[in-house]
């Protein structure tokens, strides 16, 4: 059976740490893109995506709304009522592909984690989600590593560039520039970026 792939989104003026090179319209179709991609591939997984989002929008896949309850509670509300194997994935990995993804799944462990810079979780496998609950914002992976530990829950690490690479900040939009080949590093192209180096390091910059 494959696993349904839980996928949080907000669709209403997301990225506001890219608001230096991005308006909000632009962040809002930037984040459609990326959530494109992961879905691409998720899919390409042999995964069932499921979108939890902050308000419905025009979409073939399934649709979780998130409107009185914040992210935690309702992922958790989800795990709880889960019977299957359930991946969380988050909306910003647009590097994603299936086989990274596939490597998560395959776990021989109970659950395994792709952590995120700065202490997040940017992936999460779960095989009995009833047994394991979220709690992201601030040092979320280390929270998730003590939850597993304290359900007795064997927990992998996953090393995986791919889904270890946020796109938060205006320095990550080159990681998706040299790596990307989905639809959101099409839009950053669309919109002029292109990579730069100053002082040998890569960057961005935005052509007019």
């Amino acid at each position: 059976m494959c696993p349904h792939a839980l996928i949080p989104y907000k669709l209403v003026n997301p990225k506001t740490r890219l608001s230096c090179v991005l308006n909000q319209e632009e962040r809002e179709a930037f984040a459609r893109m990326m959530l494109e991609d992961v879905i691409h591939a998720a899919k390409d997984a042999n995964c069932s995506p499921v979108i939890v989002g902050t308000e419905l929008f025009d979409s073939e896949d399934v649709q979780i709304t998130v409107k009185d309850a914040d992210l935690n509670q309702t992922l958790n509300s989800l795990l709880s009522q889960s019977i299957g194997e359930i991946l969380i994935i988050m909306a910003d990995l647009p590097l994603s592909d299936a086989q990274a993804i596939q490597r998560v799944i395959a776990t021989k462990n109970d659950m395994a984690m792709v952590p995120g810079r700065g202490g997040g979780t940017n992936v999460i496998f779960i095989k009995e989600p009833q047994r394991f609950h979220v709690d992201y914002y601030g040092t979320s992976f280390l929270k998730h590593v003590k939850i597993a530990q304290d359900a007795g829950l064997s927990c992998e690490v996953i090393d995986s560039f791919r889904l270890h690479t946020d796109i938060d900040e205006k320095e990550d939009l080159a990681e998706l520039l040299i790596h990307g080949t989905g639809k959101s590093r099409a839009y950053l192209e669309e919109l002029g970026f292109v990579l730069s180096v100053e002082k040998g390091r890569v960057g961005v910059e935005r052509k007019q």
